[in-house]
């Protein structure tokens, strides 16, 4: 009887939304194509162009915010109001219309309505992320749906790889070729396409026999944390403000947008523990050290790629005169590759092997996914034949992993420090060394969303929903972090390459998180080290 019980997976629709997991990592990727060359069109800082990021991101923030207070002031969750058929939905025509918006503001060149435009872009990308997570594990057995997610994350991964090398062909006409003028008639077409795909989605998903995707779990609403998280996005939009009026410079306020941060949640969380009423989620000191977790992560994970165009353009890091904004496709590919080759890897543990066999399959699958790394490049022309010494920094991961354990805080720990290093031999190096250097924070990175997002949310019991909202709103690291290594990098006193000490610094916080994780569980009886997997 059991057997009969259990939900067949729906493929159809399964494979669908993992076209729209696809379109996140491709669109997200391709930022740091799209960075470097508005850099150059708008003659603008580093700082300026990291801005793209900081609309995007932001937009996460900010989405994912306005959908838990407006559903805090109603009692109910919006999502299980509507389904999750329909906010995947209104999420790809809300990206529909931030990407038609990119065309008449590239027509009028105008860098302020880009930003804009990426904003609402990843404004529907919030709203799409919220409703497809859980849109996946119901569409089959809940027994099986982190199998699902794993194949989303991976196929996201793959957009991630593939992102850099199609819209550097849109852009430039070429990829390892010669370098055609860039035209607003070539950011019309890329954004016409990518506005098409959506709509095509979105039009597949409003007329095919899908389930609404509903779940009658109550919402947990918390007053104070709702107004925490108000006084967060009130202060950091007043720091925009002062930004954009006054001559105050960007690095002071960005750190401060840091430290206010950190001190909102931290102050929630000592007030949680005098007298917990209203707090909700907030009064567990995991998930606030998980929320800071996500925002490091995020924005390491970030910046590393989208300042890295404007490092390679450098004289004399990897080429005597910089290297043109055509020709830099292959290292963000081999970046974001970098992490589909450690998700893949990841995902792995939901499948029943033998020990053997999971051993095996550790070490061939992310040569598996490297070779496609190669094979896309060289399909579009690029030459690969300084990217194949990058085979022994994927086995030193892979050592990694296997030290790792499946263990959630050893995992992190490993990989944090891990990174830390890569990063700081990077800065001290020059050439195509120090590329696999930054590249290998990509293979770091790979797995640590699910390790710092499951020790965020251990035993938060009926909270877990509510606190999971908080950790992925916390995307927002991805909006603060890119800037403030892009602003050090505008300064002769650092410079470019000195900038990613940044990245090491945020990889060794991350792994002074993985300890205090450790600590404050084990404090409350859990020994959370245990089997994860699955991926951002």
């Amino acid at each position: 009887m059991s057997q009969q019980l259990k939900q067949s997976t729906n493929y159809s629709a399964l494979s669908t939304l993992v076209m729209v997991f696809f379109f996140w990592g491709f669109i997200a990727a391709s930022n740091s194509i799209f960075i470097p060359f508005c850099r150059t069109h708008f003659n603008l800082t580093q700082f300026q162009s990291q801005l793209i990021g900081s609309a995007f991101y932001g937009a996460y923030f900010i989405g994912s915010l306005i959908l838990y207070l407006v559903s805090s002031f109603l009692g109910y969750d919006i999502l299980n109001k509507i389904g999750y058929k329909k906010g995947i939905i209104y999420g790809l025509f809300i990206s529909v219309i931030g990407a038609l918006a990119i065309i008449p503001s590239a027509n009028a060149n105008s860098f302020p309505l880009i930003l804009v435009s990426f904003f609402i872009v990843a404004l529907g990308f919030s709203l799409q992320q919220t409703a497809a997570q859980p849109f996946a594990i119901l569409l089959g057995d809940p027994a099986t749906g982190s199998h699902r997610l794993n194949l989303a994350g991976g196929v996201n991964s793959f957009g991630t790889t593939l992102g850099p090398i199609i819209v550097s062909f849109f852009l430039f006409g070429s990829v390892g070729g010669e370098p055609k003028e860039v035209t607003v008639t070539n950011i019309n077409n890329l954004y016409l396409i990518v506005a098409s795909v959506f709509a095509a989605v979105a039009l597949f998903f409003l007329f095919s026999r899908l389930p609404e995707g509903k779940d009658d779990a109550k919402f947990e609403g918390s007053s104070k944390a709702s107004f925490s998280l108000i006084i967060m996005t009130v202060i950091l939009g007043l720091l925009i403000t002062v930004g954009q009026l006054t001559e105050i410079g960007k690095l002071p306020l960005l750190v401060i947008a840091f430290l206010a941060i950190v001190f909102i949640l931290f102050y929630s969380n000592s007030s949680a523990l005098k007298n917990n009423a209203g707090w909700g989620a907030m009064k567990y000191p995991q998930l606030i050290f998980g929320m800071l977790g996500i925002f490091i992560y995020v924005g390491v994970e970030v910046t590393i790629d989208n300042n890295f165009g404007a490092l390679l353009k450098t004289p004399g890091y990897i080429t005597e005169h910089g290297m043109l904004d055509s020709e830099i496709s292959k290292y963000v590919s081999l970046y974001w590759g970098s992490l589909m080759v450690g998700r893949w890897t990841g995902a792995i543990s939901v499948f029943n092997l033998s020990k053997t066999g999971k051993m095996i399959a550790t070490i061939v699958v992310p040569y598996v996914a490297f070779a496609i790394i190669l094979f896309v490049n060289h399909l579009y022309g690029n030459d690969i034949t300084d990217l194949y010494p990058y085979a022994g920094v994927i086995a030193v991961a892979i050592a990694a992993i296997f030290f790792g354990q499946e263990k959630p805080v050893k995992t992190l720990l490993t990989l944090s420090l891990l990174a830390a290093f890569a990063m700081v031999f990077g800065v001290f190096t020059n050439g195509i060394v120090s590329v696999y250097a930054f590249m290998a924070g990509g293979l770091c990175c790979s797995i640590m969303w699910p390790c710092i997002f499951s020790l965020g949310v251990a035993g938060l019991g009926k909270y877990t929903s509510q606190g999971s909202a908080f950790l992925i709103m916390m995307i927002l690291g991805g909006a603060i972090i890119p800037p403030f290594q892009g602003a050090l990098g505008d300064s002769p006193a650092v410079g470019m390459h000195n900038s990613y000490l940044v990245a090491a610094a945020g990889f060794a916080f991350l792994a002074f998180l993985a300890l205090k994780l450790r600590s404050v569980l084990k404090a409350q009886g859990l020994d959370f080290d245990s089997q994860i997997g699955g991926g951002h």
